[in-house]
């Protein structure tokens, strides 16, 4: 039986139906806004297991390109591997519903939201959110949801609930917020210098939308909503608890707070290794030796934090909003155009640009239209960069932090007129304990700087963290440039990147239920302050972009009437093709007679320019120019001043003195300084030899 709820909202109805599409999963919602559509299934395996210390939930948003009226570009007409895009609205997804999902279900859950309409007018990540959450509310799947996002755009001093995409181009801040009915739990997006008190109001504004939508779930879930399946909670406990944990927590007191990552750990392995052998015949069991681990866990999660809110001490020994040390340094690579190492506390990025051409840009083809973008960031992490052993892939969280990072600098990277280049950076992550996203947006900043980029404002990242004793918040703590260990154990983790003027990126995760306005505020602050703090840090090492490196492309824009852009491409492109092959450069014309000039030398690249100017721009009268000598007569010589534009200069005009033969002066092929006299009634150039007259 199909059942239907639906909303309005703005100009557009929000239709959430099931029943009628996709009935053998354990949930399907089919989701409409507009003409913007998604499919949300999910499905649960059939059988549990037991001793998940995880929930086993897997999100795989896709867009078929059908439902944009498009066929796949390039030899394959199949939908592929995840598109950026996919992976990141995948994550989207997936943070706020995972820790809603029940561990003891033990059960492998599947949610597989498909964007099967789009209009171009409505952005499917929003309606994919709605969607996919409704589809495990009205599923058997045990589930603490449900779940609801919203966007929220700041355009000329007012906020926006979903905008289009053409609002979105037009906001000075622009989030995803998801979360339940009793509050948001993820909040991510970008800005251009917006204060704290505006990122606020967009936060107050996203709960009252996401409210409604948990509503409007409900409502779908009273209809047809189906029973719960049992959870499969493990009877077994750990034999001898009480008297493991009092062996080891003197022990774990003192090796939980020593200095460094990879000492702290081995002080906490040589605990577990010497309590271990005390109760290695009851750990032969593997479920007893998992129990033993987890039972670890929640000492160190005790541990670190009765720390902080007791006695204002965290593991490494800073306060609350101590930053570790950082150390800047650019150039450390030789050939690259600009590089960076970054380096605070356990974390260190190294940050490479890469200046190329127009034709590097990357051009994405996707259910949105096709476009480029000239400014690119890539992040990897390497498993050395936590001593262990492992593949090299790029996954979930590649993508996502790179996209954060890419977020935060954006604003601050000069637009194509001012600085022709496209412009790559990749941060190495060299080392890890703790937002190496932020790392990368700080190294990134001074590896674009000493490659010449002249970016508008310098950008910094900070994460934050918070610690809160009970679900009042009788007590609690804001934590600055959190470590490893903090973001695991931690209620919070926030990253805020800007200039000293305002917040250019931001992405929040909440584990607790909500966060107040209150503690919102005061995070935003100290995360401001310490923001500006690594910022004097870094402008001690780099304040304003080096001279562009002399490895780097040299390019040169200039403007030519609209009208003369057919003559310099050529019939079939032959001229432009020819200019190319001469001078050894690139170069791209654009609609409105931007002309640019890519080339390996700045030689190359101004003889490229002149040889444009010749075919676009008219013979001046009085205008001196290099010509070159294409035919001698007996009477004068054919010069070249322009490409396709020849003039006579006469052999009365070779020198002040009689001249018997042209051969005397000049031979073919050669350049000599020539001036316009005269274009004459019927078109035809008059030139005078400079050089001749000069020097007689």
């Amino acid at each position: 039986m199909v059942q239907r709820v639906t909303r309005k909202i703005g100009d557009y109805e929000l239709i959430l139906e099931t029943g009628k599409i996709g009935k053998q999963a354990n949930g399907c919602v089919y989701a409409q806004f507009g003409g913007t559509s998604v499919i949300a299934t999910v499905c649960a395996s059939s059988e549990a297991k037991e001793g998940l210390d995880f929930v086993p939930v897997t999100v795989e948003y896709n867009e078929k390109f059908y439902a944009a009226g498009k066929i796949p570009g390039g030899f394959v007409k199949r939908e592929g591997r995840p598109k950026e895009k996919e992976i990141l609205v995948s994550r989207l997804i997936d943070r706020p519903m995972r820790p809603l999902f029940e561990k003891s279900f033990g059960r492998e859950i599947q949610i597989v939201p498909t964007c099967v309409s789009v209009d171009g007018i409505n952005p499917p990540d929003i309606i994919a959110v709605i969607a996919a959450s409704a589809a495990v509310s009205i599923s058997d799947i045990p589930f603490h949801g449900p779940v609801a996002g919203c966007r929220v755009a700041f355009i000329d001093g007012q906020y926006v609930i979903n905008p289009t995409y053409s609002q979105q181009e037009k906001a000075q801040l622009e989030i995803v917020v998801a979360g339940t009915k009793d509050g948001f739990t993820m909040v991510e997006g970008g800005a251009n210098e917006v204060s704290e008190d505006v990122m606020l109001g967009a936060l107050e504004k996203a709960q009252g939308f996401i409210t409604d939508m948990c509503l409007l779930q409900e409502e779908l879930v009273k209809l047809c909503g189906k029973e719960k399946l049992p959870l499969a909670p493990s009877t077994v406990v750990l034999e001898n608890a009480e008297a493991i944990k009092a062996d080891a927590l003197p022990l774990m007191q003192e090796a939980c707070f020593q200095k460094g990552k990879m000492v702290r750990g081995d002080a906490v392995k040589a605990v577990k290794k010497q309590i271990a052998e005390k109760y290695a015949e009851q750990l032969e069991d593997e479920t007893q030796r998992k129990l033993f681990d987890a039972l670890f866990d929640d000492i160190q999660y005790d541990l670190l934090r009765s720390s902080i809110l007791e006695k204002g001490l965290r593991i490494d020994g800073r306060g609350t909003e101590d930053i570790r040390p950082i150390t800047c340094e650019i150039n450390v690579l030789p050939r690259p155009h600009g590089s960076a190492l970054f380096t605070r506390g356990e974390t260190q990025s190294l940050a490479v640009t890469t200046l190329g051409t127009a034709m590097d840009e990357q051009v994405y083809d996707d259910i949105e239209g096709d476009r480029s973008e000239n400014f690119i960031l890539h992040y990897n992490f390497p498993p050395y960069s936590v001593g262990e052993v492992g593949k090299l892939t790029t996954g979930r969280r590649e993508i996502g932090h790179g996209y954060l990072a890419r977020r935060s600098l954006a604003p601050m990277i000069p637009s194509k007129s001012e600085f022709p280049y496209t412009i790559r950076v990749v941060s190495e992550i060299m080392e890890s304990n703790g937002s190496s996203s932020q790392a990368s947006t700080c190294g990134g900043c001074l590896s674009l700087l000493a490659a010449g980029v002249p970016m508008k404002k310098m950008v910094a990242g900070i994460a934050m963290g918070l610690i809160t004793s009970d679900e009042n918040y009788t007590k609690y703590a804001i934590l600055s440039d959190i470590l490893g260990e903090e973001d695991h154990l931690g209620d919070m983790d926030f990253k805020v990147a800007g200039t000293r003027d305002g917040i250019t990126g931001f992405q929040m995760d909440i584990k607790i239920a909500g966060v107040s306005m209150d503690i919102m505020k005061k995070a935003l602050e100290q995360a401001k302050r310490g923001r500006n703090h690594i910022l004097d840090i870094m402008e001690k090492c780099i304040s304003k972009p080096q001279p562009v490196s002399p490895y780097a492309p040299k390019i040169d824009t200039m403007k030519i009437a609209v009208d003369k852009i057919g003559a310099l491409i050529g019939p079939g492109g032959k001229n432009v093709k020819a200019l190319c092959s001469q001078y050894g450069v690139t170069i791209n014309t654009e609609d409105d007679g931007t002309v640019t000039i890519y080339g390996k030398t700045g030689e190359a690249t101004d003889k490229a320019k002149a040889a444009i100017k010749g075919i676009c721009e008219d013979p001046e009268p009085g205008a001196v120019y290099q010509g070159t000598v294409k035919r001698i007569m007996d009477f004068g010589a054919f010069v070249e001043i322009l490409p396709g534009k020849e003039g006579l200069c006469h052999i009365s005009k070779l020198s002040r003195q009689r001249v018997e033969k042209v051969t005397d002066v000049l031979k073919e092929g050669q350049v000599i300084p020539v001036k316009l006299l005269e274009v004459d009634k019927m078109g035809r150039l008059n030139l005078s030899y400079i050089d001749a007259i000069e020097n007689n």
